[in-house]
């Protein structure tokens, strides 16, 4: 599941009926259906926020810029008047902090002695070899930022929005439009890649000019605004800088459900169980995952792990996560309530201009 907002986009029109929608938008549905993609690991449901996009979504893959219109939201009876919708970053590269892990699982295969003989599925050569042999081409400058196929998500969600809503995404509007987003370059960057969707969409066949040009600007930074839990004491205090806030993850991390999977990993890749733990085992999990959504390409990182080891490393992230960001923690979900309180108050604005025109109208 998508979590973490980087980015708020607010696109507010003149009302025309007594609707006001709101869209939280993390690009696509969550789904558990292998879509038809060769490249496709069959460990792609057990990725949380590294999954990409079209396995989350299969309908993304015939035609990513179809917009698809839930009858449930949009009845025809409706009009929108204003879009809010809060949307993660497009497709990333791993942290620096990742890339250091993972360089070390990488040196640990290149050091071990020579494989003992057994067949592995890369070319009967032992899959120990045959991922000391993969070639390693991330590097510590990428750290996290937006990849080409993030700009990609990020244009084509751009063109099913403004294709969804036409009325809201006319280009007498596009002035009109306001995207604000963090100072994390890789959400910065997707509100760019945004705009130039929906100048697409408006010039089809033109290149974009460069986003400073447009009409309604570059992103507004407000770190206050969208990393609201860097800028909430309490949040900082009793969580994110509290070495005991994630007790329950450390001890999962050496519970029988990961030591399981250690030994079974170590013997895989044959390599000493003791020199791997907990994080460069979730590394290499999330390697296949990373080949996957930036190069199209199943690696053999992901012949590491069966469904089972999937679901095990899954229930780690998002015990993880559940502490870090969701409701373990009372003051997790409360620091986000500036956030909230920002998108309905644009959402009560938009209403109460609508009354009062009706007003006038009588």
């Amino acid at each position: 599941m998508l979590r973490g907002p980087p980015r708020l986009l607010k696109v507010s029109v003149a009302p025309v009926a007594a609707l006001a929608v709101a869209l939280l938008s993390s690009l696509s549905r969550c789904s558990l259906l292998e879509p038809d993609d060769p490249a496709a690991s069959a460990l792609s449901p057990y990725f949380g926020t590294k999954t990409r996009y079209e396995d989350a979504n299969p309908g993304l893959l015939p035609d990513p810029e179809a917009p698809r219109r839930d009858p449930e939201l949009l009845e025809d009876a409706c009009t929108p008047v204003q879009l809010v919708a809060l949307i993660r970053h497009g497709t990333r590269y791993p942290t620096a902090k990742q890339i250091r892990k993972l360089r070390q699982l990488h040196g640990l295969l290149q050091a071990r002695p020579s494989g003992d003989g057994r067949a592995g599925p890369a070319g009967g050569r032992d899959l120990g070899a045959a991922l000391a042999d993969w070639p390693l081409w991330y590097a510590d400058w990428m750290d996290g930022q937006l990849v080409e196929k993030g700009r990609q998500d990020m244009r084509q969600l751009a063109l099913r929005l403004a294709s969804l809503f036409p009325a809201l995404f006319s280009l007498e509007n596009y002035g009109r439009l306001r995207l604000v987003t963090s100072s994390k370059h890789r959400c910065v960057d997707s509100g760019a890649a945004f705009l130039q969707g929906l100048w697409e969409h408006y010039h089809p066949g033109l290149p974009p000019p460069d986003v400073a040009d447009m009409e309604c600007g570059p992103p507004r930074i407000n770190d206050k605004l969208m990393r609201f839990f860097d800028h909430c004491e309490k949040f900082l205090t009793e969580v994110e800088k509290n070495a005991t806030a994630l007790y329950h993850v450390e001890a999962f991390k050496t519970g029988p459900e990961m030591q399981n999977i250690l030994k079974k990993v170590a013997a895989t890749l044959q390599v000493p169980v003791n020199n791997l733990n907990a994080d460069l085992i979730q590394v290499a999990f999330f390697t296949c995952s990373f080949d996957l959504a930036i190069k199209g390409v199943k690696s053999p990182w992901c012949d590491v792990f069966d469904i089972d080891d999937a679901k095990v490393l899954e229930y780690l992230n998002d015990l993880k996560q559940y502490w870090k960001r969701g409701y373990g923690y009372t003051i997790n979900s409360r620091s986000s309530c500036t956030l909230f309180q920002d998108i309905f108050q644009h959402l009560d604005k938009a209403i109460e201009q609508k009354q009062r025109t009706l007003e006038v109208l009588l």
